[in-house]
């Protein structure tokens, strides 16, 4: 048991490796812009106050929303999500895999959940002992199921999912911005060293090693910045984008996508004047997404438990999934069966 401790506790401090570094090379280039090229190298006063400026408003929006990746803890499955106490032994007592199943769909049956393994069966996480939610998967890293999860990021050592997804499409965007803002002040600096039109001082060779730092990190984030901007467009995770979602009739990789504009209000919220800034605006609880086409399980329409919270009678939907939902009753149609009320959102993919 020591051991094993002592290994996890070696596993976390060495996972804080490439957050270190990636901090060491912000603070480098901030020394290097602001004292060696700014102060240093620029003779010109009113270019040095504009340079400073933006560079320090593309300064702290990037930092901002790097450490709010970071200090965003992964979300995890409500307790709702958990078998009972009598089901939870009578899951564990059970050895048949086809009885543990209709254990789950026994318990499920009060759950808004859609999704469904390859092979049709309820989605349960041994690990966690929760029947998982739509869009929630298992992080072997973190050692826990996160809800809306699309992967583990090294470089934030966190996981992101539907708690920091926001704030890692921000730091995308603005540590691409930071970098092109560098790259492209120090260039004509750059020539000019490089040239020897300037004369060798300490300076050199900040300037010199900032723009092939400033290019290279700007080269590698454009093209992940550019991908979770596609993500983003048509509301997919990026292991949804590689394994479609399963649902009762079968894979569906546009099983979540609801058309251009709510996609992207899924993910920044439906006041546009807090989409650049590192502020949680997401819509949702994590738990349950509006769909672009709903299949309603028949067993889920059986009122026979009197807690039921399923998402048909629209209990379990948060707020803000409903305001979606509601502003598709242009384009969706209302289907009643037996008291429940569904939205089916039939809008194409914009």
């Amino acid at each position: 048991m020591a051991p094993s401790h002592v290994l996890r506790c070696c596993q976390r401090g060495l996972s804080w490796i490439p957050v270190i570094f990636i901090n060491l090379v912000v603070c480098w280039s901030y020394y290097a812009y602001v004292m060696e090229l700014c102060i240093y190298t620029i003779p010109n006063p009113e270019e040095q106050v504009i340079y400073l400026v933006v560079f320090h408003l593309c300064f702290i929006m990037f930092m901002w929303s790097y450490w709010k990746t970071i200090v965003s803890r992964p979300t995890n499955p409500s307790k709702e999500f958990c078998l009972p106490k009598a089901e939870k032994e009578q899951y564990e007592k059970e050895e048949v895999a086809e009885v543990q199943q209709e254990i789950l769909k026994k318990v499920s049956k009060g759950l808004p959940i859609y999704t469904r393994t390859g092979g049709g069966a309820i989605r349960y996480c041994d690990r966690c002992q929760v029947i998982k939610p739509d869009r929630c998967h298992h992080c072997s890293t973190c050692d826990q199921c996160v809800l809306k999860m699309d992967h583990h990021c090294p470089w934030v050592n966190n996981c992101v999912g539907f708690s920091n997804y926001k704030f890692f499409v921000l730091f995308l965007g603005y540590s691409m911005i930071y970098c092109l803002f560098i790259a492209a002040t120090v260039l004509q600096y750059f020539i000019k060293f490089w040239t020897n039109q300037l004369p060798d001082t300490h300076a050199k060779f900040h300037v010199l090693f900032l723009f092939f730092v400033a290019t290279m990190f700007f080269i590698s984030i454009l093209s992940l910045f550019t991908y979770h901007l596609w993500l983003v467009a048509k509301n997919r995770t990026t292991i949804e984008a590689f394994r479609a979602p399963v649902f009762r009739n079968g894979p569906d990789k546009h099983g979540f996508t609801l058309g251009f504009k709510k996609n992207v209000k899924e993910v920044f919220g439906d006041q546009k004047r807090y989409w650049l800034l590192p502020i949680y605006t997401s819509l949702g609880d994590g738990h349950t997404f509006p769909t672009r086409l709903v299949n309603i399980d028949p067993e889920q329409l059986i009122g026979d438990q009197p807690n039921s919270k399923g998402a048909l009678d629209g209990e379990s939907m948060s707020n803000s999934h409903n305001h979606l939902l509601d502003n598709s009753a242009a384009d969706g149609k209302q289907h009643t069966d037996g008291g429940a009320t569904v939205t089916v959102t039939v809008e194409n993919e914009s």
